[in-house]
């Protein structure tokens, strides 16, 4: 991709005079001061969620490319289910709850699975086989196999909607990336999201190859997950891509993205996320904000939810997201009640 740090002193190449330095270096010094205040919170602050010490897991299942989904739902179902047997053996009682909540009582559809460390999981909800509207959920930072419920809910909440206009859609949890720590260094720049672009494109291929002809296949990024859905070239097997409270991309405009499908952005009312400083310097940052009229994504309406709202039931943004995978030519499913919330534990740290 086009290299996008830019310079962001203002100073227009090939003016030595220097004109509008009075307004154009404090504007350079605000933007590097926000920035450097960012860093220094990542570094500084502790980890919410991070990567968990080794547990022991066996090795993923190898399949053949021309593997069906069932045959790869019921391997890597054994193979969650050792690993929460040695988990449990080892003592790591949390983490072994936790797999053993992922096999939601042998139902589970896992394309893939890696138990060990912070592992990966290729999730579906639906019959992959006969679905002609497919949505592909991309996770921003601190979702992994520690925290996979919370991503889980949101699949399953964008199903269930899907479903009430569209009975043959499905959506795939896509967690093919080690993501990075909310508070760390790493979630400033690109390097996570380059491994997972490397990883999401051949899945791409893949899926196309093993849905029905003509499915739609919408790619769906959350926060960081924009990142590496910006840096994945989806040839012509997506039909759209929906960035949502999203960072930055490290792109100046939609129109760099490698991609042809139509992209969208949108961002909630109360998402933390807009007060993150849109710049990049020597690689740290991701530019332009997508929402903004600059990048040229087409906008949809997030309402007034924060970061981690976006697939709640009931929610503004949900019915946005359900539309954009349904298409055009397909009703969108009547609104649906707002759910009420149960009580339960404090809130999780906000992630990106």
């Amino acid at each position: 991709m086009t290299r996008l740090d830019g310079r962001l002193d203002g100073r227009p190449a090939g003016r030595p005079d220097g004109c509008g330095d009075d307004v154009r270096r404090p504007l350079g010094r605000l933007r590097r001061t926000l920035l450097a205040g960012l860093v220094a919170a990542a570094v500084a602050l502790p980890v919410s969620a991070a990567a968990s010490p080794d547990v022991p897991a066996p090795i993923p299942v190898a399949f053949e490319e021309q593997a069906a989904p069932q045959a790869r739902y019921a391997a890597n179902r054994a193979n969650l289910a050792e690993a929460a047997r040695m988990a449990q053996q080892a003592g790591r009682t949390g983490r072994a709850g936790k797999l053993r909540a992922m096999q939601a009582d042998g139902t589970a559809q896992f394309l893939a699975f890696d138990g060990r460390g912070k592992g990966r999981a290729v999730e579906v909800f639906g019959d992959l086989e006969t679905a002609d509207r497919i949505a592909v959920l991309v996770p921003g930072s601190d979702t992994s196999l520690d925290t996979y419920q919370r991503f889980r809910s949101g699949a399953l909440a964008l199903h269930q909607r899907l479903k009430s206009a569209h009975p043959r859609s499905a959506v795939v949890a896509w967690l093919g990336y080690e993501t990075p720590g909310t508070i760390s260094p790493t979630v400033l720049t690109a390097d996570r999201a380059a491994e997972g672009a490397a990883e999401l494109s051949p899945f791409l291929r893949q899926l196309a190859r093993s849905t029905a002809p003509g499915a739609r296949v919408s790619l769906l990024c959350h926060s960081y997950g924009s990142v590496v859905c910006a840096r994945t070239g989806t040839g012509p097997e997506v039909d759209d891509i929906a960035l949502f409270g999203s960072p930055g991309t490290g792109a100046a405009s939609a129109v760099e993205l490698p991609t042809g499908a139509r992209v969208w952005a949108g961002r909630g009312d109360g998402d933390w996320i807009a007060g993150v400083p849109h710049v990049r310097l020597g690689g740290i940052g991701f530019g332009t904000d997508p929402v903004s009229p600059a990048f040229g994504a087409r906008p949809f309406k997030a309402g007034p939810g924060g970061h981690s709202d976006y697939l709640k039931p009931g929610t503004e943004s949900l019915e946005s997201l359900a539309r954009i995978v349904l298409g055009p030519d397909t009703p969108a499913p009547a609104p649906a009640p707002a759910a009420t919330p149960a009580p339960g534990p404090a809130p999780e740290v906000p992630h990106a």
